[in-house]
């Protein structure tokens, strides 16, 4: 199981231990970088997950009494997003928020009827997905895009590159005191740093304080590809400058959605440099996504501008902007 460092969570690599401490991240790990909405991608394209989102009738006021006292219900235009007495989670929230602009939108340029609730079914989610692809159009990147591309990212090409891993995990969870949990990450990785510490102790160490369960094998994650990790960790242990010269201990702390990560590189594969010709529909396919990324939350954002919402907080634009 590849989790953690990996892509959905904490765990071992091909042959590491397997893990499972955040099993929330693949969705946030695929999603292009300038998308600050709430989306899921497919091979190529990249839609709402508010889309999708089934929530309760639309039927209630938008206010409420809430743990003995009158708060607000969350509301767009009116319409509440959840039910008296309830209080969805942040995202959960953002989530609604979402879907309702989009029923809403729909609803206004007549591709839905009106039905008093905000219940989608498949076909009334795949009309409004017709109407957010035909509101977001992107233009396919050219050739020369595309090399330009390749050649200022050649390390995101390079074929059948691995490294045989362990860690460190110090997770980063609700209500933890994030700058003592760092210091104490610092003082473990200034203790394995000293000349002359025994070659067990990094095992060791592992085993009481890491928070992933590959702990147990002495944090060992076995071999991983740029695939395998969490955007951040790729980057930093296979495409940054000068990322992958060196075995041994990382000489800094990383920094993942997970936390702090002690890195040990026990073993590596340098691999083999794609030509761009072998790899120029892979990079096509990547600037196309990203373009429509940034597309859709632009798309998002005017419709946050044109609304009144009350009691979540989404960015929201009033003009049109060309990114």
């Amino acid at each position: 199981m590849k989790q953690d460092i990996l892509n959905s969570g904490c765990g071992g690599g091909k042959s590491g231990g397997g893990c499972a401490c955040s099993a929330n991240a693949a969705a946030a790990a695929t999603t292009p970088a300038a998308a600050t909405g709430p989306t899921f991608t497919t091979a190529t394209r990249v839609v709402p997950a508010a889309t999708a989102a089934v929530s309760a009738p639309a039927t209630a006021t938008a206010t409420a009494t809430l743990a003995g006292a009158e708060q607000p219900i969350a509301s767009v235009n009116g319409i509440a997003l959840h039910a008296p007495g309830a209080r969805p989670g942040p995202d959960a929230l953002r989530e609604l928020a979402y879907a309702e602009l989009l029923r809403q939108e729909a609803v206004r340029t007549g591709v839905l009827a009106e039905t008093g609730t905000r219940w989608l079914d498949d076909a009334q989610r795949q009309l409004v997905e017709s109407m957010v692809d035909q509101a977001v159009t992107t233009p396919s990147p050219g050739p020369e895009e595309c090399l330009r591309y390749y050649e200022a990212n050649k390390a995101r090409f390079v074929n059948g590159q691995a490294m045989h891993v362990r860690h460190i995990l110090f997770a980063v969870t609700p209500g933890v005191n994030v700058q003592a949990l760092s210091q104490r990450a610092e003082k473990t990785l200034s203790d394995l740093s000293h000349k002359g510490v025994a070659a067990t102790r990094f095992a060791a160490l592992a085993a009481e304080l890491s928070n992933c369960p590959s702990g147990a094998q002495g944090g060992d994650l076995g071999w991983l590809s740029p695939d395998d990790l969490a955007p951040e960790l790729a980057t930093a242990l296979f495409q940054a400058n000068g990322a992958a010269l060196g075995l041994g201990l990382h000489p800094r702390l990383m920094h993942s959605r997970f936390g702090f990560h002690i890195i040990d590189v026990l073993d590596k594969c340098l691999g083999k440099q794609a030509p761009f010709e072998q790899v120029q529909d892979r990079v096509g396919a990547h600037l196309a996504l990203h373009s429509r990324s940034r597309a859709l939350h632009q798309y998002m954002r005017l419709l946050v501008g044109q609304a009144s919402i009350t009691g979540v907080e989404l960015e929201g634009a009033d003009s049109p902007l060309v990114q």
